[in-house]
């Protein structure tokens, strides 16, 4: 039977009879939504539904990090980017790390209420003030304090009832170029990635984390591949030498950063023999559906059937709590 590894998109608001037919074939695992695919909470409860009626192992994911990365904003809380955080961390530790936690709490709860399984969040990546497309969507600079940092994050999440995905592995705040529109490079030795930009995820693989995105970007002088391509980074080191025994996402493979490996079904293979468990191709449905009939050619293709990362069932969020973290939100946001 044909793995379900693909994580495709919808058009638009509501799903299409073209959509719903495509969401039954065997090689689909997933749907990621984007701010196109959302108007208010009603409207998305109920596309969430329609999925669900057609296709209910879904796993349903969108980036719902904070800052500039928040799919849905009206009738959502606004959540401030994570940077916000890093600045509190540096005048009082305790504190951030608690508003940390309340942040994930608030993010995953708002989810988790309309049915949302998953946010790709957080992110584990320094701001080294180089990369066009990382920025202040980092915790800071400093290992030690973005692993306590997300760390908190990801145990709020969990207290909502949602696992967390780390990104961008080993570390894209270092690579200059957006992987959306470029393939970025970094040219630092592995000694130099593991000793700092790997430390985030070493420290939350060794906590349980669930799932892990690996970048679009060639250490230049580790491998000649993207991480997310690579059986070095994902098989050698991922897996072997940091121990991590979860779902491994890739990421978008419409995406400049993975046009190296050719066409969407090449894309595909690539990034599986590499190690992904899950792949998402995203704004191309032309080319979901390259990978899927390759699938459907290749019905041995590996898999690890992510849907294992689905939440588990929790009570509404406490009313109290959603409103101290929604104005905790809005103090973060405006500094």
């Amino acid at each position: 039977m044909t793995a379900p590894v693909l994580m495709l998109d919808l058009e638009g608001t509501q799903l299409t009879a073209e959509e719903a037919a495509r969401l039954t074939r065997p090689g689909v695992g997933g749907l990621i939504l984007f701010s196109r695919n959302y108007q208010n909470p009603d409207q998305l409860r109920e596309l969430v539904a329609s999925v669900r009626a057609v296709a209910p192992g879904l796993l349903i994911a969108v980036d719902h990090e904070g800052g500039r990365v928040q799919r849905f904003r009206d009738g959502f809380t606004w959540l401030p980017p994570m940077g916000a955080l890093a600045r509190r961390y540096t005048a009082d530790q305790g504190a951030a790390l608690a508003e940390a936690k309340e942040l994930g709490w608030l993010m995953a709860s708002e989810l988790v209420a309309l049915d949302i399984d998953l946010s790709f969040a957080p992110v584990l990546d320094l701001d080294y003030g180089r990369s066009r497309v990382i920025g202040d969507r980092a915790f800071g600079s400093d290992p030690a304090a973005v692993a306590a940092l997300a760390g908190a994050f990801v145990c709020g999440m969990g207290e909502a009832g949602m696992a967390a995905t780390g990104k961008h592995f080993p570390g894209h705040g270092w690579a200059e170029a957006d992987s959306h529109h470029e393939i970025p490079t970094d040219e630092r030795e592995f000694g130099v990635i593991a000793a700092a930009d790997m430390q985030p995820f070493s420290v939350l693989i060794g906590e349980g984390l669930a799932g892990i995105m690996p970048a679009h970007v060639i250490y230049t002088a580790v491998d000649d591949r993207p991480a997310g391509f690579s059986r070095h980074w994902l098989q050698r080191v991922l897996r072997g030498e940091l121990g991590f025994d979860g779902v491994i996402f890739s990421d978008d493979l419409s995406m400049e950063g993975a046009g190296f490996a050719g066409g969407y079904s090449a894309r595909a293979a690539r990034a599986l023999e590499a190690g992904c468990d899950m792949l998402l191709v995203c704004n191309n449905p032309q080319g979901a559906c390259e990978v899927l009939d390759w699938l459907d050619e290749h019905p041995a293709a590996p898999g690890r059937d992510p849907v294992r990362l689905r939440r588990r069932q929790v009570s509404s969020p406490d009313s109290v709590r959603l409103a101290s973290a929604r104005v905790l939100a809005a103090r973060l946001r405006e500094g």
